[in-house]
């Protein structure tokens, strides 16, 4: 089994080599590729990822910015692994949770793992972030009948075929949610297994906002009520 990592970045000049360095450092118990795209960055980060040299980092460039789902899409269809996770290069989750993750599918329980950061360890560095994540959540068990923690977690462990096959449309934050829709509509349920996680603040950076969150919903329902082929 190899294993695929993506990450998508944008303007993370003060981050992605440490984020690079974070995710290699790790002991996997696989063979892995790590994919970084950067998407259409306007600060230093291109000039920092030019000077990686490990062979097991491909850089891939979108000239403008696309989106995280567009950027995640990019990776995956040059992806060279069985299965994938993404990491996001903005630190908030720690590289050493994915062998973690990876346990269930080495033994055989399971086929996709979901990293829930309701149980692990965490800052959060707002209230309204964690009760929309929890409402976001909540729409989703509601509408497919299903019983997952935590749907917007980044980790979202994955075959790579099964990735490909769910034909995701969105070019930005509402990845997370059409990918969990289109699993729980097919009837696959995540095996999910505790992360840490240490929120960053907006003047860190922080990108997601409350229409992140509204657009989520709109797919989560977009998705439940599709016609079947």
């Amino acid at each position: 089994m190899k294993l695929s990592i993506v990450m998508p970045v944008f303007n993370e000049a003060r981050r992605v080599l440490k984020a690079v360095e974070h995710v290699l450092a790790v002991q996997y118990p696989c063979p892995v590729e790590l994919i970084v795209v950067d998407d259409g960055s306007r600060d230093k980060t291109a000039a920092l990822l030019r000077e990686i040299e490990d062979p097991r980092v491909r850089v891939l460039t979108h000239n403008r910015n696309r989106g995280k789902g567009a950027a995640v899409k990019t990776a995956v269809d040059t992806a060279t692994g069985d299965y994938l996770v993404i990491f996001d290069a903005d630190l908030e989750y720690d590289a050493w949770d994915i062998p973690a993750l990876l346990a269930p599918i080495l033994s055989g329980r399971a086929e996709v793992v979901y990293g829930n950061r309701t149980f692990g360890s965490h800052a959060s560095y707002s209230f309204w972030y964690v009760m929309g994540n929890k409402a976001v959540t909540l729409a989703a068990n509601v509408l497919y009948n299903s019983y997952i923690g935590d749907l917007e977690t980044c980790f979202k462990l994955l075959p790579v075929h099964m990735f490909r096959s769910l034909r995701i449309r969105s070019h930005g934050f509402g990845v997370e949610a059409e990918v969990t829709a289109k699993l729980l509509r097919r009837g696959v349920r995540p095996f999910e297994v505790p992360i840490s996680y240490r929120a960053r603040t907006r003047e860190e950076g922080k990108k997601i906002t409350w229409r992140d969150g509204v657009e989520a919903l709109w797919i989560l329902g977009r998705e439940r009520f599709r016609p079947s082929r």
